[in-house]
Order: structure tokens, then C-alpha cells, then sequence
């Protein structure tokens, strides 16, 4: 993702954040963080070759590929494979295409 794709690049363009502390410096942000985040920072080892398709495909997709590699994660989790997915997605586009 481009750092000018942001909506909101162009506001905070010119400001300087030399002295900003991480959020894990600051706990009222620590604390805010936890309440609303629901996320984890964690540090992986992925393939080169699987990070290249998730940062390609996010690029396509104009999103970002933490979230879809996030997204995949969740699907995984679930015990979704990729064949039920296209089950889903050929029975809405059926019910769809008949509506």
C-alpha cells in the first residue's frame, strides 16, 4: 500500500513525529489499545514466496496484506478450506443471479 493511498495521508503529511513514543510506551494508549484492538502484535517467519503472494494480491485488492493473511488465518481456524469458500460464493452468486 501506498503511504499517500491513505485518505487521510495528506492531514498528517507534514507533521512531525521524530519524538513519538511506541504505543506500548504510553499505557493509557496501552490500555485503549487492549479494550478495542482484539489484536496481538507477534512476531512469524512466513516464505518468501507466500508473504510475495499476499503483498501481490493486497496490491491488486488495494488492501492490506496483513489483513488478508489475517483473514486466511481465520478461515483456517474455522476449519474453511478454500473449496467451501467457492461453495459459498457460487451458491450467492446462484441465489443472486435467480433473485
Amino acid at each position: 500500500m501506498k503511504a499517500n493511498s491513505d485518505p487521510v495521508f495528506n492531514q498528517y503529511a507534514d507533521m512531525d513525529f521524530s519524538d513519538a513514543k511506541p504505543v506500548a510506551k504510553v499505557p493509557a494508549l496501552v490500555a485503549l489499545q487492549a479494550a478495542q484492538g482484539g489484536k496481538s502484535r507477534i512476531t512469524m517467519r512466513v516464505d518468501n514466496a507466500t508473504l510475495a503472494i499476499f503483498k501481490a494480491r493486497a496490491e491488486m485488492m488495494g488492501g492490506n496484506y496483513q489483513t488478508l493473511m489475517n483473514e486466511a488465518l481465520q478461515q483456517f481456524a474455522q476449519g474453511r478450506t478454500l473449496a467451501d469458500v467457492v461453495r459459498e460464493t457460487i451458491k450467492q452468486e446462484l441465489r443472486h443471479t435467480h433473485a
